[in-house]
């Protein structure tokens, strides 16, 4: 896929305040401080789109940005630590929940993990909270370039072994590096297979 253009159109406290459901959606969801900006910007090629901030948990609504005028890259906000109020970390968490349950042209989460970390309870518990309601993700680890090979591989295996206590398989899984460009093409085929189906769901039954 070629991206062609990327806007900013709109933040949205509660699904309610969202767009209209028109256009196929894409999320993207991870622990605060994982890198989401730096990979979103990284996949539109455009530098300033989603803005980069020092400060974890900044993102706090769900942010529309529409891409190549046909579908939506969805900057959700993060979960796991942030310098709020336990109050306001579970409304985002409601909020978030809400709109993932609720939008019906929300095709596909990513969820992005930090490479560089041991498995988390708060990614392993969302990731799992979307296996039970049955709605499709992705893995994305982050910042794979902060690791030798050797380090990514004993990451990615160790978060395999954990998800596999309780998953038949892992689902689909990318490795990124905003600095490389790494897992671009990737994640952008991925988005465009997700959209032919969509828009074409009797060509999945077909197959």
């Amino acid at each position: 896929m070629i991206i062609r253009s990327a806007s900013f159109v709109k933040s949205s406290p509660t699904l309610q305040q969202c767009p209209p459901g028109k256009e196929p959606e894409f999320g993207f969801i991870g622990r605060s401080n994982v890198g989401k900006s730096s990979l979103i910007n990284m996949l539109t090629g455009w530098n300033r789109l989603a803005k980069i901030s020092g400060e974890p948990g900044k993102t706090r609504t769900i942010n529309h940005f529409l891409i190549n005028e046909s579908w939506f890259l969805v900057d959700l906000p993060g979960y796991g630590y942030a310098k709020v109020p336990v109050s306001m970390r579970e409304k985002w968490t409601r909020d978030t929940r809400e709109y993932i349950l609720g939008r019906e042209n929300l095709v596909s989460l990513f969820v992005l993990i930090d490479s560089r970390l041991k498995p988390q309870r708060s990614d392993l518990e969302f990731m799992e909270f979307l296996g039970i309601k049955g709605f499709p993700f992705a893995r994305v680890f982050t910042k794979c370039d902060k690791l030798s090979k050797p380090a990514l591989e004993k990451s990615i295996r160790s978060y395999d072994e954990e998800m596999l206590k309780k998953w038949e398989s892992v689902p689909a899984t990318f490795l990124t590096s905003a600095v490389e460009r790494r897992g671009r093409e990737e994640i952008l085929d991925y988005i465009e297979d997700s959209i032919n189906n969509f828009s074409n769901p009797d060509s999945v039954l077909r197959e």
